[in-house]
């Protein structure tokens, strides 16, 4: 089967939003092939400790290619330990200059509850402008919901669950069954 031809993975959404002192990543577990649900509780959202310095990462896209950008993305904290910019800075060049990395399909959220970023295969590393930012299939949708309620009452926790619900009901490729992991801003 040609890479044309094969179906395609499809699955996760993942949200970042930080509000109230708090910043909250969180991905839901479908992987689906095609139009096949594989597995229903995966976990893409991780909490990496280097030296002594939290971060929490959620990925989309390829598991495989994602736990090498995780690797990479660890490797380069603790060259740089306490600057989640610049070790997401150094990542985002690698991948984009790197043969083997260029092919890897997959994004990352990023945050060490100070910052919170999209690093992507173009080279990007994109800071949200309204404090959400979201990836993966259902990823629009979980953005915009969130978006909607930072206006209200809601913490960061209750916002990106409630977003993440809205997303599972309208995106066949994103289920409610969530990781959730927050880190104090």
């Amino acid at each position: 089967m040609s890479r044309e031809d094969f179906p395609g993975w499809h699955g996760t959404t993942i949200i970042g939003v930080r509000k109230g002192g708090k910043v909250v990543i969180a991905g839901d577990g479908q992987v689906s092939l095609g139009q096949t649900v594989i597995k229903g509780t995966a976990r893409k959202v991780r909490r990496l400790s280097v030296k002594g310095n939290d971060v929490i990462v959620g990925f989309a896209g390829s598991t495989a290619d994602a736990f090498t950008l995780l690797e990479r993305l660890e490797k380069k904290l603790e060259a740089t330990p306490g600057q989640l910019q610049r070790a997401s800075v150094e990542l985002a060049k690698d991948w984009r200059t790197d043969k083997y990395l260029q092919k890897l399909e997959a994004m990352l959220i990023v945050t060490d509850g100070h910052d919170l970023y999209v690093i992507t295969g173009a080279g990007d590393v994109l800071e949200p402008e309204h404090d959400v930012t979201a990836i993966g299939s259902g990823g629009n949708y979980a953005l915009a919901a969130a978006r909607a309620l930072m206006d209200s009452d809601l913490g960061a926790e209750a916002i990106a669950r409630k977003a993440m619900a809205i997303a599972s009901d309208i995106c066949v490729y994103t289920n409610g069954k969530l990781t959730v992991e927050s880190i104090p801003a």
